[in-house]
């Protein structure tokens, strides 16, 4: 029985890491390489090399990607083992095949805009969306993403985007000095600041979440904590206090609440106690049932 879980999870895991690649790589193919977009990462630097070769059967951007990519592979088996150097070698070789696909199969209507802008933001989206997809399932699309990994596991308090879009900046002052093309330039760093923001939302968005405190008379808060409980089917705590002003006894109700229920928090507020003093805060990270477990790896 544990083994056909855990092949159902590892199936489940792989067919999520495809669609990623396919997002990834219709970004990459379709949009940012036709129009020599550099995107960030091993993509960008193999799309500045394909641009210095020129045409070629065999060196084209695919290729190059899983060229550059052996000695990184190497890298990130020695920091994080064999399962998972095998779904990013898994993602790693579908991406750049289907890179090449959709070149292939498109090659026609390539590029399939000339808005430098359009393709820019749809590349940047959806090459952020695809990564953000792998390596939301442990993986990564190898390259730069390896070392993006092992850098935060040192700087544990800075973003993966972020670590990434500092390492891309340094491919877009490479990409405007080979292509000679300051407006190019610009476009890239567009797409690396779209490719960022998609990224880390699919990256923690899910584990986003409103902080709420709600602070009530006592005879309200257990009316209102029950219809919390039944209605949005989530947990609180409750905290004694006392009014500073009137010295009169308070109850706090506080609780994390996903961005979707929230409205209906506060509905429940304003029909219990529309006079309950209510703090509401953002919560990035949280751990426990319905979020993260304290056992995952930091993302």
């Amino acid at each position: 029985m544990k083994n056909k879980e855990s092949v159902k999870k590892t199936l489940i895991k792989y067919a999520v890491i495809t669609i990623g690649c396919l997002f990834y790589s219709f970004g990459v193919g379709v949009f940012l390489d036709p129009n020599n977009i550099a995107s960030g990462g091993v993509t960008g630097i193999a799309i500045i090399l394909s641009y210095l070769i020129g045409p070629s059967k065999w060196l084209n951007t695919g290729m190059l990607i899983i060229f550059i990519n052996v000695p990184l592979m190497i890298l990130g088996a020695v920091f994080f083992g064999r399962k998972f150097i095998i779904s990013t070698i898994y993602s790693t070789v579908v991406s750049s095949l289907m890179i090449d696909l959709w070149q292939y199969v498109l090659k026609d209507a390539l590029p399939l805009t000339d808005d430098l802008l359009i393709a820019s933001v749809i590349g940047g989206v959806l090459f952020g969306l695809g990564i953000g997809i792998i390596f939301r399932m442990g993986s990564s699309t190898g390259g730069t993403d390896i070392v993006v990994k092992i850098l935060r596991k040192k700087f544990r308090h800075v973003k993966t985007g972020m670590i990434s879009m500092s390492i891309d900046m340094v491919i877009i002052a490479v990409s405007g000095i080979i292509f000679k093309n300051f407006e190019l330039t610009c476009y890239t760093a567009v797409s690396i600041a779209m490719l960022t923001l998609m990224f880390d939302g699919v990256l923690y968005g899910g584990n986003s979440a409103k902080l709420v405190y709600i602070i009530t008379d006592e005879e309200k808060a257990n009316e209102m904590c029950e219809k919390i409980l039944k209605e949005l089917d989530i947990g609180a705590t409750f905290v004694n206090g006392e009014g500073a002003y009137t010295g009169k006894s308070k109850k706090i109700i506080f609780c994390a609440i996903k961005n979707f229920l929230y409205p209906k928090l506060r509905d429940i507020v304003r029909e219990v106690d529309p006079h309950a003093f209510t703090i509401v805060s953002s919560a990035k990270e949280i751990y426990g049932e319905g979020y993260k477990n304290h056992t995952d790896d930091d993302l």
